[in-house]
């Protein structure tokens, strides 16, 4: 796809500031070193279960305690495990089969982690109990088919994409995270932490061209709206974050955290994921477009990529709904089943949090596709130079001659039959 020079310099004069600004941010807010507490748990050691003796609950001492709710019977006997790891390493220990809500199903075979308690100081003695199945090789197989999947169907573009989903979780786990656990805005942080994402990964995914760099831009302007919607949301519904035991629990731990920023924060992060899939898609369409019919103008070009962009946000809207339905599953279990109406439900500040998480999310999708279409379809239409077409050769009128044999008059220098 030709594109002028024209078109080239003003995408460079949008770039460069935003990936100065990005990595201005960067060096700014970069956390330092982590104070994290020691870990003072019990010690956890992998192991094997070796066999699994159920017994009567009837003919123990002391059954497994059960809640009102629990309706299965308890279960009762002795697990024997061979610890496979730290200084007991192949040694046989005995466990109660564990039981509870949540509990683990072990039989022989399984992987498994346990946890040592000693309480031989307040006179008791050394117990093990089972935490766990041990899930670390199978999620190392799962991984490994992720992988080879990746790049037995993208080739090189599937490395590229590794690459970028390997940096994505870098920028999570060593700036976004540590940065809002020392108390920079969740906001700020996930704005420039979402930048940086985005301009690498883009770029590392689908290379250094015009139709990455309008995605770049339409991602930018999209995210940057996304942002002022969200903090005008959270605002006037007056959302403070705190609507999970695990935001409940992160205030415990950490005081300082700006819990309504948190919430901004995952939003933007959370859209950014479903933004770049679309400004890439309606970048791409219109170079496919400009190539198959380099005559298309400005005009013509975004209304066809347009109906393109229609037609993906209809579905983006669904997904990205049952997406966050899915993820709050069980809350909304417990909702429902509390028997209060529908409109306190709805209105509640969960729920809230997540109607605010789609709706946002998708008025940021909805912006993406025009603006990015729009920069798309202006760098491809100002590179095609239209050619003039040739005049068309004016008739002749008949000489002499062709008037004489009863011929038409002769066009394009095709001499006639008896002609000289």
């Amino acid at each position: 796809m030709a594109v002028t020079r024209r078109a080239t310099r003003l995408t460079l004069a949008a770039l460069i500031p935003a990936a100065l600004l990005t990595l201005v941010g960067l060096v700014l807010l970069w956390p330092g070193s982590l104070k994290t507490e020691p870990w003072t748990g019990p010690p956890q050691f992998e192991g094997v279960v070796q066999a699994v003796h159920s017994v009567d609950c009837g003919t123990v001492s002391e059954p497994p305690a059960q809640t009102p709710e629990q309706t299965a019977p308890p279960v009762c006997g002795e697990v024997t495990v061979r610890l496979a790891g730290g200084p007991e390493s192949g040694a046989e220990v005995a466990t109660a089969i564990p039981s509870g809500p949540g509990a683990p199903g072990v039989s022989p075979g399984d992987k498994v982690l346990v946890i040592k308690t000693d309480d031989s100081a307040q006179g008791g003695g050394v117990t093990y109990d089972i935490l766990d199945h041990d899930r670390a090789d199978g999620m190392w197989a799962l991984v490994l088919a992720f992988v080879l999947a990746v790049v037995a169907f993208g080739r090189w573009r599937g490395v590229a994409a590794l690459g970028g989903l390997a940096f994505t979780f870098a920028v999570l786990l060593l700036f976004i995270v540590p940065a809002i656990l020392q108390g920079s805005s969740p906001l700020l942080v996930a704005i420039v932490g979402s930048a940086a994402i985005m301009l690498v990964v883009l770029y590392l995914t689908h290379g250094i061209s015009i139709p990455t760099s309008m995605a770049v831009l339409g991602t930018l302007a999209a995210l940057a709206l996304t942002g002022g919607l969200s903090a005008l949301a959270v605002s006037l519904l007056h959302l403070t974050g705190m609507s999970s035991e695990e935001s409940l629990y992160v205030t415990l731990v950490n005081g300082d955290i700006n819990m309504p920023g948190l919430l901004l924060a995952g939003i933007l992060i959370g859209a950014l994921g479903v933004l770049d899939d679309v400004t890439v898609t309606q970048a791409y369409t219109v170079t496919e477009l400009a190539q198959a019919n380099p005559a298309l103008g400005f005009a013509k070009l975004y209304a066809a990529a347009a109906r393109v962009g229609r037609a993906h946000i209809t579905s983006v809207v669904n997904t990205i709904v049952l997406a966050y339905a899915g993820a709050s599953l069980p809350t909304l279990l417990l909702l429902v089943a509390g028997g209060s109406p529908l409109g306190t439900t709805l209105t509640s500040e969960f729920l809230a949090q997540e109607i605010v998480r789609s709706i946002i999310g998708t008025l940021g999708l909805i912006t993406a596709v025009p603006i990015t279409t729009a920069l798309a379809a202006l760098a491809a239409s100002g590179g095609v130079r239209r050619r003039r077409r040739a005049p068309s050769p004016r008739p002749r009128r008949a000489d002499a001659l062709e008037d004489a044999w009863g011929l038409p008059a002769e066009q394009h220098g095709t001499a006639h039959p008896g002609r000289s």
